[in-house]
């Protein structure tokens, strides 16, 4: 065993009797055992009732190569997986996507490798192996309580993916309108809602068009969420966006529509540049970020109330 992978499996190993005493009181079977703890081991290691997502963050050199190589990943996962007693490991390379949610990984890339894993009470689908993402964000299981426990009958989850936003409102008794652009996820969040035995008004929308269409019907809820991709320049648009330039005008849509409003992103350097007369924000950030997670700009997070 060389020193770096001695160095992982012990930071994994007392990382996971930590944690895992955690996730064991708060019934979670899918958390974050291991965040770049150390700087010259850049990995993330999640484990999904057991089975091992580890991503790869080492920067790309000019012949877009990752130092260390192949080699060097091959070591560090087998490490992990010994150090948990894990059988199975699914590894994403995830430089290329840091802060975004639209591209290569909503691309297929390997074969479907499908689990059933809870969290709060409820249970989600995650797909380890067919994309770079899970389905399921683990960095906002704090963010679902906090919109499940607000004082709301009608919610509205806007890019809601694959619905966990909706699961988590939808057992507090809301109900809940999901939109989504992609046919797939919002397939994919009827099946998490029907696993939960729970109901959601299902729309395969652009959410900009959503919005204008909803608002010309007078269409309103107590809450939404909106948890936009960082950037986009999807087929199925006919415009770009990103989060930084175009979230003001976003929210003008939204608040039209929703009195209390959670806005979301995982643009490290974002920063919010909407305050409307008679709103009341507050940054939510750090009541959001999870105990297992080191990566204290994993997200930003708000909360808008009118």
């Amino acid at each position: 065993m060389t020193s770096q992978t001695e160095m992982l499996a012990n930071r994994v190993r007392k990382n996971a009797r930590h944690l895992g005493k955690w996730a064991k009181r708060e019934a979670i079977t899918c958390w974050r055992v291991y965040d770049r703890d150390i700087p010259e081991l850049p990995i993330t290691i999640d484990t999904y009732d057991g089975a091992l997502v580890i991503n790869d963050y080492r920067h790309l050199d000019e012949a877009g190569e990752r130092g260390g190589g192949d080699a060097w990943l091959v070591d560090m996962v087998a490490a992990a997986k010994d150090a948990l007693g894990a059988t199975d490991a699914f590894v994403k390379e995830r430089e290329r996507l840091v802060g975004r949610r639209e591209g290569h990984q909503y691309e297929k890339l390997e074969r479907d490798e499908w689990r059933t894993v809870r969290e709060g009470g409820h249970a989600f689908r995650v797909n380890l192996g067919g994309y770079v993402d899970t389905g399921l964000f683990l960095d906002h299981r704090i963010t679902r309580a906090k919109v499940a426990a607000e004082p709301a009958t009608t919610m509205l989850n806007l890019f809601a993916y694959t619905g966990s936003f909706s699961i988590y409102a939808a057992a507090a008794g809301m109900k809940t309108t999901t939109v989504d652009l992609s046919k797939t996820y919002l397939e994919w969040a009827g099946e998490n809602l029907a696993l939960n035995q729970l109901t959601s008004e299902l729309v395969h929308a652009d959410v900009r068009e959503f919005l204008v269409d909803a608002r010309r019907a007078g269409r309103r809820w107590d809450l939404a969420v909106v948890d936009p991709p960082t950037f986009s320049n999807s087929k199925r648009m006919d415009y770009t966006w990103d989060v930084q330039r175009d979230h003001a005008a976003l929210l003008d849509d939204v608040a039209a529509v929703a009195r209390t409003i959670w806005f979301t992103t995982n643009r490290r350097r974002f920063k919010l540049e909407w305050s409307p007369p008679g709103a009341a924000i507050t940054d939510e950030t750090r009541g959001t970020i999870p105990p297992d997670f080191r990566d204290s700009k994993i997200h930003h997070a708000y909360r808008i109330a009118r």
